[in-house]
């Protein structure tokens, strides 16, 4: 089946894809059904539809692999961040040309984060079967509801895009969809021990000999974590490693009186935990992380001014705010124009830059104003 649904894809240069998967209290998602929709003329509606089971049936993805990684081979995914990540890891494969639905929609007014089911109805007109999101799909034997449920949410995807496409084309908008989309195929839930380290809570203010058992004890609980396929924070949580860190206990009384240590942790692993304190002491620290930005007083009304910029611009193309720049992107830039700089951030690039960001540095550079007119907020200059 998977050779056959990768040669339809690669003959239409068209796939679309959704996964159910199940996260909690894992080290990583675990796969446990992929969706796959197809053209094929023989089909009701021209679309065939197929549930992939990688936990009950022996399955041979290299044929889909390789179809997800042909960048001639458009994949349609809704919300599909966490979709791409997880094929990319169990699947072992690229996903190079996506078309993402929600990014779409974005674009078109229909909101940022409109769920699935919701676009379907408002642009196809179609009511797609619900009532399963929160199932247990690890288990097995799924019921035909869950099944149906499953099947839905992959077989009106082809046509989403399909819509999607038109619209955005007679907007103008086709490629501001695509270029979004790019950050969608480059999703990965893969774990750098280096980028944990760098969000531990206060981990810019440990000295170096505590940043460095913060370090060893981060790669410790991933190799626990992955092992055991638990969830990192049942190992281990954050602001109990960083206490760890800065107190370096050396016997187990030390464990005994660390508030919030998991009993499992401290019965089972405390001497793994002691030694992992030791090895840190003697390792090389890794460098502090940078302190978190803070606007400086002098920084707030320009900081204001952009926002007021980008809300402008969000109202007159319909597309969301939180879609066109965050706050810190726009207080990273007005830093950086004050030391007479471009901040390398999105709002600065791409179709952003088109829509906002190449006024925004016009007004930080005192070439442009703000004017509230008639019809609300104008740009001058």
């Amino acid at each position: 089946m998977t050779a056959e649904l990768a040669r339809r894809a690669t003959d239409a240069g068209r796939l679309a894809i959704d996964t159910e998967f199940m996260s909690e209290r894992r080290y990583q998602a675990m796969l446990c059904l992929a969706q796959l929709a197809v053209a094929d003329p023989g089909s009701p509606g021209g679309v065939r539809t197929d549930i992939l089971d990688p936990i009950e049936d022996e399955l041979d993805v290299a044929p889909l692999a390789a179809a997800l990684a042909d960048p001639a081979v458009e994949v349609v995914v809704h919300a599909g961040r966490q979709d791409v990540a997880i094929l990319r890891r169990t699947w072992e494969t690229d996903i190079r040309n996506v078309f993402d639905t929600q990014v779409a929609a974005g674009f078109l007014g229909y909101g940022v984060q409109e769920g699935y089911g919701s676009l379907v109805r408002k642009v196809l007109g179609v009511e797609p079967a619900g009532g399963e999101a929160f199932t247990h799909w690890d288990r097995r034997p799924l019921t035909d509801r869950q099944l149906e449920y499953a099947r839905a949410d992959a077989a009106h995807l082809l046509a989403l895009g399909d819509a999607l496409v038109q619209q955005l084309a007679a907007a103008g908008r086709l490629e501001w969809a695509r270029e979004e989309s790019l950050a969608v195929a480059r999703s990965s839930d893969e774990r750098d021990p280096a980028a944990i380290f760098a969000r531990l809570p206060k981990a810019a203010r440990l000295r170096a000999r505590d940043r460095a058992v913060a370090m060893e004890l981060v790669e410790w609980r991933e190799r626990v974590a992955a092992r055991l396929d638990r969830s990192v924070p049942s190992i281990l949580p954050d602001h109990v490693l960083v206490d760890l860190a800065r107190r370096r206990p050396s016997r187990p009384d030390g464990l005994a009186q660390t508030r919030g240590l998991p009993v499992a942790t401290r019965e089972r692993r405390g001497q793994e935990v002691l030694d992992a304190i030791a090895r840190g002491a003697e390792r090389e620290p890794p460098p502090a992380p940078p302190e978190p930005s803070r606007t400086a007083p002098e920084d707030a009304p320009l900081v204001a001014l952009a926002q007021a910029l980008v809300r402008r611009a969000s109202l007159h193309t319909s597309v969301g705010v939180e879609l066109i720049a965050t706050q810190a992107e726009l207080v990273r830039t007005v830093e950086a124009a004050r030391r007479g700089e471009e901040a390398r951030v999105r709002v600065l690039e791409g179709w952003r830059r088109e829509v906002v960001g190449a006024e925004l540095l016009e007004l930080l550079a005192g070439n442009r104003s703000l004017r509230v007119g008639p019809d609300g907020l104008e740009v001058e200059g």
